[in-house]
């Protein structure tokens, strides 16, 4: 893979399969700088439309006008887990919505009270963001995934609620598609008794694929399709298919991907997963192996991915 690039001013596009974030995002700001003697072009397509579930929030109101999350005798609730900023979005729209009608003061001091926790830098802005909720005790973030999380909330949480015999079930806001990873680790049948940390969640969000993303995706590939090389970045399952297809590297006798000797031409489109998810997706019902995927899913996780498959492949 050559390092340089018949674009502008020698620039290596970055096609970034999200939305940009506002009013700073953070892989745009990591790639407009050198890296290693080389110069990215992130560029933003937004893939995924997120439709929120009033089914959903109407259990989150339900909880929040009942003072049911928090750490008194009467909660349902002792702490919350977030994984997405989507979710945390749809939790925030309740309390905001509430407070607009006058459904309670506005305030919710008793979640300050509790352990809110987060996977990643992403999720813990977006709840740093909550306005109603500027004190809120996140945990987390560092662990970067679902696994890794679950294993410190194993920890955490138990200390946490240490003086109790059962530890008391938490909160999770989640998307119609999500892995079943934090559950199945807190919920363990296996676990000793009254070491289980019960896990209820509730669906606030949907996502589907935007209607304009294959078309935009496509007009960025002719763009860019001369440059000796590019990097496509996609950050969920959710759009793999349709990038595959306007790559066309998708058979669409078998829907799987293309074997390499049917590729044509010299290959300039590199792959970049966002994490284990996204790249177990690609293999699992596409036969795809991206070319790299980031050990953290993060601006500097995928830049460190990239740089290294650079650097071995010059």
């Amino acid at each position: 893979m050559s390092n340089t690039d018949s674009g502008p001013e020698g620039k290596v596009p970055i096609l970034l399969l999200k939305t940009k974030s506002v009013p700073n995002d953070t892989y745009a700001e990591r790639f407009s700088t050198l890296k290693d003697g080389i110069r990215f072009e992130p560029s933003f397509i937004p893939v995924l439309e997120h439709t929120l579930q009033e089914k959903g929030l109407k259990v989150i109101r339900k909880l929040l006008r009942g003072d049911k999350i928090g750490k008194h005798e009467l909660a349902t609730h002792g702490g919350m887990v977030f994984t997405s900023q989507r979710s945390v979005e749809a939790f925030a729209k309740v309390m905001s919505d509430m407070a607009e009608i006058g459904d309670g003061d506005g305030t919710w001091p008793l979640l300050e009270e509790i352990p809110i926790y987060v996977v990643g830098p992403a999720t813990l802005n977006a709840v740093r963001s909550i306005p109603q909720l500027p004190s809120l005790q996140v945990f987390g973030a560092e662990t970067g995934n679902g696994e890794a999380l679950a294993e410190y909330i194993m920890e955490h949480y138990s200390e946490w609620y240490g003086h109790l015999n059962e530890r008391p079930p938490l909160l999770f806001p989640v998307g119609e598609q999500r892995r079943d990873t934090i559950p199945r680790r807190l919920m363990d049948p296996g676990l000793p008794y009254g070491t289980q940390i019960p896990v209820d969640e509730v669906v606030v969000y949907k996502t589907g694929v935007m209607k304009s993303f294959e078309e935009e995706f496509k007009l960025k590939l002719q763009k860019t399709e001369n440059r000796t090389s590019r990097w496509v970045v996609v950050f969920s399952p959710t759009g793999c298919e349709a990038m595959l297809r306007s790559l066309n590297m998708l058979d669409p006798d078998t829907g799987k991907a293309k074997p390499a000797d049917q590729l044509k031409g010299e290959r300039n489109t590199y792959i970049a997963a966002i994490g284990p998810t996204t790249r177990d997706h690609l293999r699992k019902d596409f036969g795809f192996e991206p070319d790299v995927c980031a050990e953290r899913p993060s601006p500097e996780g995928v830049e460190s991915a990239i740089m290294k498959y650079i650097r071995q492949h010059r």
